[in-house]
């Protein structure tokens, strides 16, 4: 099967919107579980540190880990794909 230019910006463009989506449903989650469970997330681990401001780091940590998903994937995947197309790729 010969895969074309089209074909792997389809997959990017899939990729990437999942991974997107991924990380609108954890930012829309944190926010909705602050918004109407104020009880839940103000609820302190250790003096100082809520359940709330815990999550907010989390959420930073899953953006991280998100972007560094779609970096290995674009480089161990889609760089060698544009390869064999023949493009330049690094």
């Amino acid at each position: 099967m010969t895969q074309s230019l089209s074909d792997v910006a389809r997959q990017r463009w899939r990729i990437g919107a999942s991974l997107s989506a991924l990380m609108v449903v954890i930012y829309f989650g944190f926010i909705l579980l602050l918004a109407f469970n104020k009880d839940a997330v103000s609820v302190e681990i250790v003096p100082g540190l809520s359940v709330g401001i815990l999550l907010g780091a989390l959420v930073i940590v899953a953006t991280w880990g998100v972007t560094w998903l779609y970096v290995r994937w674009a480089n161990t995947h889609l760089d060698a794909q544009v390869t064999r197309l023949g493009g330049n790729a690094p």
